[in-house]
């Protein structure tokens, strides 16, 4: 392992009872983070995902916590982050993966508003309350430094991945409020590194196209049609694997990432870059 894609701070994931969320706090214990803090709206699959953590733990001082809240509530989200501080003195690093899909698939001029406010309330408005509320808790802390075969270096006072989607960057049909909610994230990911990188505060997207989740594995054996169509448009005729994900939020919360901040990964194997034919 490099030394630089080591972690050993304080990180919260947002959403970690399941999906990403769950696999990005799998990839930090494994990566050496020394606190992990689940927090998801399910309290259930918060406690089961941060005991099952354990078996990933590197850091001989590993510990979990779980916090239940909803991103929707900027209350739950401020108590939060002033409890990952009070309990563990800072907060190093930040994921923030709490979300939900479009459902039903409609062409924008039939968009359901009340749908897709609650689409923009959760993933657009609940990752702004995130990112604000954890960037604040990260202004008031001193930064760290990093020692590597160049020297030491500052990187920084904390770090944020907001978990986006392909479909920030492009869209598919019938998908317009969960696109659009996802063109929002991205630019509150391009906002926060804009605001504050200067104060040591980097945050980045990760932007994943279909991830096998136990959702989408239950959807591939009920319809057979999403299995053909992602075998069609991907290159590798298959979805990302969560670990896939998880591990590239890992890199990017890392010391060897501390010159990367307002930017994107887009992870989908270049399903995006082009047109696919065949």
């Amino acid at each position: 392992m490099l030394s630089g894609t080591k972690l050993d701070g304080v990180a919260l994931v947002v959403g970690a009872g399941a999906g990403i969320g769950r696999e990005s706090a799998f990839s930090l214990a494994e990566a050496g983070a020394r606190v992990v803090v689940f927090a998801d709206m399910n309290e259930e699959t918060a406690k089961s995902s941060s005991i099952e953590s354990k078996q990933f733990a590197t850091n001989t001082e590993y510990q979990t916590a779980t916090f239940t809240m909803n991103v929707k509530d900027a209350k739950g989200v401020q108590d939060m982050v002033d409890f990952v501080v009070r309990e563990f003195g800072r907060l190093d690093y930040c994921v923030n993966a709490a979300g939900v899909d479009n459902g039903v698939h409609r062409p924008l001029s039939e968009t359901d508003i009340d749908s897709f406010d609650n689409i923009m309330y959760t993933n657009a408005r609940g990752m702004l309350l995130c990112t604000r509320a954890q960037v604040a808790a990260m202004q008031k802390q001193d930064p760290r430094s990093f020692t590597s075969r160049s020297g030491t270096r500052d990187i920084g006072r904390g770090a944020i991945v907001n978990v986006c989607s392909a479909n920030s960057f492009a869209g598919l049909p019938g998908k317009g409020s969960y696109t659009i909610s996802k063109h929002a994230c991205m630019a509150v990911t391009k906002m926060a590194g804009i605001d504050h990188t200067a104060e040591g505060i980097r945050c980045n997207a990760v932007c994943p196209a279909w991830v096998r989740t136990p959702l989408l594995d239950v959807e591939l054996e009920r319809n057979p049609e999403i299995r053909a169509m992602i075998s069609a448009v991907s290159p590798l005729k298959r979805a990302a694997e969560g670990e896939e994900v998880a591990d590239t939020i890992a890199y990017l919360l890392s010391p060897s990432a501390t010159y990367i901040s307002g930017s994107s990964v887009m992870i989908d194997a270049a399903i995006t870059t082009t047109l696919r034919l065949f």
